[in-house]
């Protein structure tokens, strides 16, 4: 039964805890930025597609 207690009681506190809900908020922020700087600005889109174009080769064997 005190388990129970201690388990039930751990539960709350995390549940209550939202230190994490800020990271996790200022990265989405960031993936959002990120998005959108490749999809409309070309030099940084070309960059990402080359870089994932050797990872691709690589990946298959072959290189450029």
């Amino acid at each position: 039964m005190l388990y129970v207690k201690m388990l039930r009681n751990t539960l709350r506190r995390f549940v209550k805890d939202e230190r994490g809900a800020s990271a996790i908020e200022y990265a989405l922020i960031a993936a959002m930025v990120a998005i959108a700087l490749v999809t409309f600005v070309p030099e940084i889109n070309a960059a990402v597609s080359g870089i994932f174009e050797q990872i691709r080769d690589a990946l298959q064997g072959t290189e450029s």
